[in-house]
């Protein structure tokens, strides 16, 4: 942290950083279990107290569409009203950004529990972030006046990752990704170790807590057979394709959405769409979908083929439709469900296709497409089986399907609304 940083020997470079990385770490878990909580207890009279109350079946389809038309409402008096709007226009975001001024986090935490406990389809790990980068930044560099700013953007995201799988392996792939690429004094593991540290203490925190757990319980897998490596490229290459039929739609939806022109006409018709698609898909197809997904990987053989894939279009189109309409939230956790209804579409068609095999293929490829981050792509696909027998099969089917969506316009637009690539 000091001026002289690149001559200092690796110890002198690493001890003051051990604890600014605990502390973040710790603090990043703690902010995004806060936020978990508060929108799982305000879910719970949004979608059973509240119903209950009037008479109106919970899950009915005029409770649906009401729920998430008046989240759009809420969200968008939100975006209108509170200072900072609740922070850029999510669409121009991805999972690390530059921080935020410390003014926009309560309207971005506030738009965050909206969006998460009224059914939307995103998931909490963009908004979080970007709330542990900017609290992080805002004060590190406050006790530590000279700090970098990457220093602190990178023990947040970390940490936050971290805590959000319950595990810090995820944090250390994604960040030897991007160190690799980076001049720097020291080691790439010396560089690895705060962010490290950061994701570790994090996990632990969320573990300690919360005991998360993202094994889904599918049937084991006993191979690699011939057979499935052909199943797993195929699941793979077709699962990431239509990925990026999302993806490139992206800057159409938003655009049409855009010229609403007001947040307090786009969210709650963004809202209403919301709310048709849940009806149309099914309570399942509601919310950031983790909890979800486990209640349909439980019963591989529980819906028919058309169902599986109905509710995989349903989520798709609402992960589209609330990422173009200004709902504040990520792409990850809705992307596994869309995967996991995917893969046990396909086996549902063919049945010779292993149910394990083409639930981790199928996320795989949807997250590549949506995520375009192959390291946490292969990461969620792997830890939701907790099988070490699909990851040789795993990491060949990447290649096709990274092939079909490298180069390609990503789920992120800029500024003026044009895709990046």
């Amino acid at each position: 942290m000091s001026t002289d940083a690149s001559t200092a020997t690796p110890l002198r470079r690493l001890l003051p950083l051990i604890v600014p990385s605990v502390v973040v770490g710790v603090a990043a878990a703690l902010v995004l279990l806060g936020v978990s909580l508060l929108a799982d207890r305000f879910k719970d009279v949004l979608w059973e107290t509240l119903p209950d109350a009037l008479g109106v079946g919970r899950y009915s389809v005029l409770w649906m569409v009401v729920m998430l038309t008046a989240t759009g409402i809420a969200v968008g008096l939100v975006v209108w009203k509170v200072p900072g709007h609740a922070g850029p226009d999510p669409a121009t975001t991805g999972l690390v950004d530059a921080p935020l001024p410390p003014r926009v986090l309560p309207g971005l935490l506030v738009a965050t529990v909206l969006t998460l406990a009224g059914g939307v389809s995103l998931g909490p790990e963009n908004p979080i972030t970007a709330v542990n980068v900017a609290l992080a930044y805002w004060l590190g560099t406050r006790v530590i006046p000279g700090s970098a700013v990457g220093l602190w953007v990178g023990l947040a995201v970390a940490g936050t990752i971290g805590a959000l799988f319950g595990t810090p392996v995820a944090a250390a792939l994604i960040f030897s990704e991007v160190l690799a690429g980076q001049p720097g004094p020291g080691a790439l593991w010396d560089r690895l170790l705060p962010p490290l540290l950061a994701g570790g203490t994090g996990a632990l925190t969320m573990m300690l807590l919360e005991h998360p757990s993202f094994d889904l319980a599918l049937p084991a897998y006993e191979g690699p057979h011939w057979g499935d490596l052909l199943s797993a490229l195929v699941v793979a290459s077709l699962a990431a394709a239509i990925g990026m039929t999302a993806v490139c739609a992206l800057p159409y939806a938003h655009g049409a959405f855009s010229r609403l022109r007001h947040p307090m006409v786009a969210l709650p018709v963004g809202g209403l769409v919301l709310g048709l698609l849940g009806a149309l898909g099914g309570p399942l197809t509601l919310f950031k979908g983790l909890d979800e997904v486990k209640t349909l990987a439980a019963n591989p053989e529980g819906w028919s083929a058309g169902r599986f894939a109905l509710m995989f279009a349903v989520k798709l189109a609402a992960l589209l439709v609330a990422t173009s309409c200004g709902f504040r939230g990520g792409r990850i956790f809705p992307s596994v469900f869309a995967g996991v209804a995917l893969g046990l579409c396909a086996h549902a068609l063919v049945p010779q296709v292993n149910p394990t095999l083409a639930v981790v293929c199928a996320v795989l490829g949807v997250l590549l497409a949506v995520t375009r981050q192959g390291w946490i792509s292969l990461f969620t696909a792997a830890v939701l089986v907790a099988q070490p027998a699909v990851l040789p099969v795993l990491v060949l089917a990447s290649v096709p399907a990274w092939l079909i969506v490298t180069g390609r316009p990503q789920m992120q637009l800029r500024a003026d609304g044009s895709a990046i690539r």
